[in-house]
């Protein structure tokens, strides 16, 4: 894998918590203008400038992409963004629950996208790539990571080390969801050519979070070249701004599913038609959580139950037929409901296990939704192995937490 230190662009550390947010794509308009009220300096007036103009203008509308590069621009001018002077890989720790995971932030290689060496598990839509497109264009820079992992690496993790044992450039906790955040630049020439050399000798990277913007990122870039006519291929806009971490430190968690109607059948007749593929004990009103793959818990009319898939229903030697979220979709969600495009489909819909099962709970009894579906999470060797294959997972598999910050750090595409 080819990567490079880069000239990140940065709030001052006594601006950090005003300028970080959350990533554009897991709130909407509104919960974006709730959280920048009052705050200039929000990284949100450049990734959801939609905010800064009445209520109901179009996210996509050209005015808005326009405003994005304007603030971008002004953040600059006014100094709540500044331009490191040398090139430097950093490293960003995220603690979640007492668990600390760490990332190192680099400039991955475009080519490494587009021949398949950085490697993806899910689809991407057309119309959310060319979204992040345009943002990536009128911006000229990244302004929001991507997520990936990378096989462990003993040696890496030492050299991490070395650095977060001192003084951090920015460590505080988001106040919304109680996650902390620590960063620190790596400065040493001889420790950044070590890092280059070691990913150098790894045969892949692996998105684990940010598919629409990893394409978007590698697409510009790969435009960037066609339009320039002396292009060498060493220029800033060859490479896309990722945070890296070890495989071994990230946790995949449950991505669950409710759904609105029984397709016309009674409670009982649901039930019968689950237990032909489906060993299914009932749990009472306490909730019940899946116990390990291939078992299910399901919620319906106050009560849980344990569903387990029988053998001989599912293929273990096919890396995406023994997946659960293909055993439910296909015995149960397909096959009972009728939901045959889980994409499109609105007769359902999916909570991220950071919710809980008490969400699931609350959108049935509430009577919005009339049967939940729980899974157990996915693994990261599930991953991996199904993204070597060059397969792809349906969609709405994986839950990543914490997600990364926005605002850290930034990667202009021209130096």
């Amino acid at each position: 894998m080819r990567i490079k230190p880069f000239k990140g662009v940065r709030p001052p550390k006594n601006l950090i918590e005003e300028v970080a947010s959350r990533p554009y794509d897991v709130l909407n308009s509104e919960e974006a203008r709730a959280e920048a009220a009052g705050n200039e300096k929000s990284l949100y007036r450049i990734i959801k400038p939609e905010i800064d103009f009445p209520e109901g203008m179009d996210e996509h509308d050209p005015a808005v992409y326009l405003k994005a590069a304007e603030n971008f621009n002004m953040f600059q001018e006014k100094g709540w963004l500044v331009q490191d002077q040398k090139e430097h890989y950093y490293v960003y720790a995220q603690t979640m629950n007492g668990r600390t995971q760490y990332g190192l932030v680099v400039c991955a290689y475009v080519e490494d996208y587009m021949t398949g060496k950085i490697k993806k598990h899910e689809l991407t839509r057309r119309d959310k790539e060319e979204d992040r497109m345009k943002h990536v264009r009128v911006n000229d820079a990244n302004i929001e990571p991507v997520f990936f992992a990378y096989p462990d690496n003993a040696e890496l993790d030492r050299l991490v080390m070395k650095y977060t044992e001192r003084e951090p450039e920015y460590n505080f906790v988001a106040q919304l969801d109680g996650f902390g955040h620590t960063f620190w630049i790596i400065d040493e020439e001889k420790d950044m050519e070590r890092i280059t050399e070691m990913f150098a000798e790894m045969p892949a990277l692996y998105i684990a979070d940010g598919h629409h913007r990893s394409a978007a990122a590698a697409l510009v870039g790969n435009e960037k070249a066609g339009l320039n006519p002396n292009h060498q291929g060493d220029e800033e806009y060859n490479y896309f701004m990722a945070v890296c971490f070890p495989a071994g430190q990230l946790t995949i968690i449950d991505y669950n599913r409710v759904v609105k109607d029984l397709n016309g059948l009674t409670e009982e007749e649901f039930l019968a038609k689950v237990g032909e593929n489906f060993y299914v004990e009932e749990k009472g009103a306490e909730i019940y959580k899946p116990n390990a793959l291939h078992n299910f818990s399901l919620y319906l009319n106050d009560k849980w139950y344990s569903l387990t898939a029988k053998p001989g229903t599912y293929d273990d030697n096919d890396p995406i037929g023994v997946l659960d979220v293909t055993i439910s979709s296909n015995l149960i969600l397909d096959e009972i409901l009728g939901i045959k495009d889980l994409r499109s489909d609105k007769r359902i819909d999916f909570v991220g296990g950071i919710r809980g099962l008490g969400e699931l709970k609350r959108r049935v009894d509430s009577g919005e939704m009339k049967v939940a579906l729980a899974l157990y999470p996915v693994s990261m060797k599930q991953l991996m192995d199904i993204a070597d294959t060059g397969n792809i997972m349906p969609p709405k598999t994986t839950w990543f937490e914490p997600k990364l910050r926005s605002g850290l750090v930034i990667h202009k595409l021209t130096n």
